[in-house]
């Protein structure tokens, strides 16, 4: 049964001591001191340590080996590490950049080359202007050439990069012009049929049971169909060639 509290500002607290109430000791004098056993019938009956303790196998007040509580992960392990792998690459690639520009691996950078807000501005570069890392680093390389002082910020290099991406762009449009004019010439100088590679098709049309477009069989092609032995006077009658 339900174990009721009866608390300090409660009536009746502490409780009168009866065997009428449930409360108290209960039993003769003789019982009352008996020492405590499963024996006796008084005291604990649940044959459980008489010292409960969460770390006793006997222990009724809880199952160490159950944990309801469960605490969600705050980002999927997999997501957090392809994350990281991203931090360390785009680590590398900053440090190739600075590295371009004439920044001394352990020299301090300018104020505006610290910190996230320059990272996000080179990141633009590669996001908006559709520019590789690759790309990136040959940009910054071919900006020293007039600059050997490296750059106080990355906004210094925007108008390099633009260049970069403009050109790209532009290299891109010939490009795909370039093949489409191929393709367009290799279409132009495809040779015509001759005569006689015309006459071969059409007396496969005119001895099968097919449609035949009369119209397109010439005076020219009907003499080499005949002139080979590609069809007979007879099918050509039969199918309206005259």
């Amino acid at each position: 049964m339900a174990t009721r509290y009866i608390l300090g500002f409660e009536d009746g607290f502490p409780p009168e001591p009866s065997p009428e109430t449930g409360d108290g000791f209960a039993g003769t004098d003789e019982e009352q001191g008996d020492k405590p056993s499963p024996e006796s019938g008084h005291g604990a009956i649940s044959g459980f340590s008489a010292k409960p303790s969460p770390d006793f196998a006997q222990s009724h007040l809880r199952n160490p080996e159950i944990n309801l509580v469960r605490e969600p992960l705050s980002k999927p392990v997999k997501e957090e590490e392809d994350a990281q792998a991203r931090d360390a690459d785009f680590d590398r690639f900053f440090a190739e950049l600075l590295g371009a520009l004439g920044f001394a691996a352990n020299a301090s950078l300018p104020a505006w080359w610290q910190g996230w807000p320059a990272r996000l501005h080179v990141q633009r570069w590669r996001d908006d202007l559709g520019l590789s890392e690759v790309r990136i680093i040959e940009t910054a390389t071919e900006s020293r050439a007039d600059h050997p002082i490296p750059p106080d910020g990355p906004k210094a290099l925007d108008r390099f990069m633009e260049r970069a991406a403009q050109r790209d762009a532009q290299k891109a449009v010939t490009a795909a012009s370039a093949g489409k004019a191929k393709r367009r010439r290799k279409v132009d100088v495809t040779p015509p049929l001759s005569c006689a590679e015309k006459a071969v098709i059409y007396a496969k049309m005119v001895n099968s049971d097919g449609y035949v477009p009369v119209s397109s069989i010439t005076n020219s092609i009907r003499d080499v169909m005949l002139a080979h032995g590609l069809v007979t006077p007879e099918r050509l009658r039969m199918r309206g060639v005259r």
